[in-house]
């Protein structure tokens, strides 16, 4: 019944499996990846019919994580998988972006791409399958591709290279997250995070990774030859005749308008060209479709004159130099009741980067099918729809404002303190308030100034830039620095760098073209280290150290260690102990296994009485100690006494004063403020207190109580007291 197609290949060691003709098909095209236990099942299907009035690709990708795959039930009230994820939402874009180059350039026809992880095996990340499962179906689909991709994900372990790492492989710390999707004779996309690492070496890493990949596209142009459909058959656009006639009758109008120095200038003179180029062929404008396409060929235009610009002029948009930077403004500092604050203006792109402390109550909870891990670093990126001087809802984020905030998330992490050093949980928000390319880089700009403005011990300030490529005839090409949103539009490549002075944090690569070699990804390294060193001067020269203090409207917190048999008397009977302290100082206590207590406030007094009451709590009394108590019961035979948070002792009526006591009550009353002695403890514990405290009764006393005798029954038993131990270890206050 099943005409299946299977191949298999030893891909370095691992077996990658792509099936197809059994699964899903009625779609155009289905396969199933699969390496280790880990399968991805991805579809593609296409409208049959041209959209003619659109001047974009509308391709959609989906990639969703099933939680039957890794034998779970969803949480939550509703048991069942509800929006996209963050982390689905990254892949999505991840396969989008390394396919999107491969569809020829007239292909207009609405696409949809579906990868659903079936079944998940810890060691192997679907992600790398998804990519390649993707490639695979559209190669059986008819779509009209240049050429297959294959992808690969390179680690750096002991300093050698790793195809493919092995997820929680604890052989030694990875120093890379590289993933690389290539065609036989270039890359199509790189995205990658690293602990500070030189582009030579980087370089080198994507080479690894690149020349891999053989064998995987090999395995898809088998099964492609095996399917054998037809390929659907594309037209040229017809507004390709209007593009000689514009450029001959306004080349000069549009060369002087991309010159112009701001956008807001530019904008404006090529919307009246825009309106000229419509009026001159008025004649022939009789429906929407043709002034679309017109604005098609005007677009056309604009391109081929922005490349002769940069190929035969080198010079460029706003009529700068092929490396020169945008003028750079920073500003840190800017809001007081903010816990830390940056302004980041590069030409007309802007970044306002603000920071929130919070406890460790604060910290995000992220569930994925391989783990739940609880993250304290945050960052947000809002892209603001004035920014660019337009009307629109705000809703929730957008699938590029998560991949932004994500890749500047990626490029500032490494600078993070560790929460031994610093335990707050840090948020930090970026809002584009002015965009004209590169906002994403720039946010990576804002976000290092106002970690530093608002005193978080990052050691190293954190720099971004955005680079373009022109590719001219033959091997002639020009690279970009720091590109704006006009040549991100007309050129072929957006590679985005962040990096510190040691080295590279992040990458990002995307390109319009159908993929560029590694001599190219060297020529922008090396153009881009550059340009982000006179970056790091920039804000250097703003402020190159973190403040010494945090702002004073940020929470305080103090760390103490108890020993774990004393975290119970901490908790106290429900929960008793700990919300009492909570509700009577005003903080967040979090108790950790291994005996750390952090206690967070707004008030420094309130934590410093917070802490002491914890370690009245967890000492261990000794004979003698004399405590201020509170009367908190009263029986006929004596009074219980509360002498410090969550500890209490008993008092015999004998010991309440010199004299024969008739009516306790007479003597002490709830709540009474009395000084209190111990002068026993017995086998479970419990205090013995005294308010006679005068030293020679009390002297006495300490004879008489040194051996505690107790009886159960007729068994007498003779109790040792114990010497007092440190019950806290250490103590570490990250406020004055």
């Amino acid at each position: 019944m099943f005409n299946e197609i299977l191949k298999k290949v030893d891909w370095h060691g691992n077996m990658l499996s792509l099936s197809t003709g059994k699964i899903a098909r009625n779609a155009d095209g289905a396969v199933l990846a699969s390496m280790g236990n880990t399968s991805v099942l991805c579809t593609v299907v296409f409208d049959k019919n041209t959209k003619k009035d659109i001047d974009f690709f509308p391709l959609g990708v989906y990639y969703r994580e099933m939680a039957y795959a890794a034998g779970k039930i969803p949480g939550g009230f509703i048991k069942k998988e509800g929006k996209f994820s963050e982390y689905e939402v990254l892949v999505s874009r991840l396969i989008d972006r390394s396919i999107r180059p491969l569809f020829d350039s007239n292909f207009r026809n609405d696409t949809q791409i579906i990868c659903t992880v079936m079944s998940y095996d810890p060691r192997y990340s679907p992600d790398i399958l998804a990519i390649i499962g993707s490639s695979a179906a559209l190669a059986i689909s008819g779509i009209p591709i240049i050429k297959p991709i294959g992808a690969a994900r390179v680690g750096i372990v002991n300093d050698e290279f790793i195809l493919n790492p092995v997820i929680h492989d604890n052989t030694g710390v990875n120093e890379l997250d590289l993933v690389v999707a290539a065609t036989f004779d270039s890359v199509t996309m790189i995205e990658a995070q690293a602990c500070e690492i030189d582009e030579e070496k980087m370089l080198a890493a994507i080479e690894f990774g690149y020349k891999s990949l053989k064998p995987v596209i090999n395995a898809i142009d088998e099964i492609k030859s095996s399917i054998r459909k037809d390929i659907f058959e594309v037209t040229a656009r017809p507004h390709l005749r209007y593009n000689d006639e514009i450029l001959k009758h306004f080349c000069s109008d549009i060369k002087s308008a991309l010159l112009l120095q701001t956008k807001n200038e530019r904008n404006q003179q090529l919307q009246l060209i825009q309106q000229k180029v419509v009026d001159y062929f008025s004649s022939e404008v009789n429906d929407d479709d043709a002034i679309l396409n017109i604005e098609k060929a005007l677009d056309d235009v604009k391109s081929k004159i922005f490349r002769d610009l940069v190929l035969q002029d080198k010079t460029r948009i706003g009529n700068r130099a092929i490396d020169e930077i945008r003028p750079i403004i920073c500003e840190a500092g800017l809001f007081n009741t903010v816990h830390g604050s940056a302004l980041f203006t590069r030409g007309d792109t802007q970044s306002l980067a603000t920071i929130t402390l919070g406890s460790s109550t604060d910290e995000q909870i992220v569930e994925q099918l391989n783990k739940c891990e609880r993250q304290n670093f945050l960052l947000d990126y809002i892209f603001l729809p004035y920014s660019v001087g337009e009307i629109s809802p705000l809703r929730a984020a957008s699938r590029r404002e998560i991949g932004h905030g994500w890749l500047a998330k990626k490029a500032i992490q490494l600078v993070i303190p560790s929460k031994d050093v610093f335990p707050y949980t840090i948020r930090i928000v970026s809002e584009i308030t002015q965009s004209d390319g590169s906002s994403s880089m720039a946010t990576v700009c804002s976000a290092s100034l106002s970690l530093m403005e608002a005193g978080v011990p990052i050691k190293t300030h954190v720099a971004g830039i955005a680079m373009g490529l022109v590719l001219g005839e033959g091997n002639k090409f020009e690279i970009l620095s720091d590109i704006s949103g006009c040549e991100d539009h007309l050129g072929d490549m957006d590679f985005k760098v962040a990096s510190t002075k040691n080295g590279i944090t992040a990458l990002q690569l995307d390109i319009k073209v159908q993929g560029i070699n590694l001599s190219m990804i060297e020529s922008t390294f090396r153009q881009a280290k550059i340009g982000i060193n006179h970056i790091l001067n920039v804000m250097n020269n703003t402020i190159s150290c973190p403040k010494s203090e945090l702002s004073t409207y940020a929470p305080m917190v103090q760390t103490l260690e108890i020993q774990k048999e004393k975290i119970r008397d901490v908790i106290g009977l429900g929960g008793k102990v700990i919300k009492e302290l909570c509700k009577t100082f005003d903080v967040e206590i979090d108790i950790s296994e291994n005996g750390e207590v952090k206690v967070w406030g707004n008030v420094g007094e309130n934590v410093k009485k917070a802490v002491q009451s914890i370690e009245n709590i967890v000492f261990v009394p000794q004979i003698g100690d004399i405590f201020d108590g509170e009367v908190v019961k009263v029986i006929e035979s004596g009074a219980f006494i509360k002498y410090v948070t969550g500890r209490d002792g008993f008092v015999h009526i004998s010991e309440i004063n010199d004299t024969h006591i008739k009516d306790i009550n007479a003597h002490v009353k709830l709540g009474d403020k009395v000084k209190v002695k111990i002068i026993g403890i017995d086998h479970k514990n419990r205090v013995k207190l005294t308010l006679r405290t005068d030293k020679e009764h009390c002297k006495n006393k300490n004879e008489q109580y040194n051996d505690i005798t107790t009886t159960t029954g007729s068994v007498k038993k003779k109790i040792k007291i114990a010497p007092k131990e440190a019950a806290v270890i250490s103590n570490r206050k990250y406020f004055d």
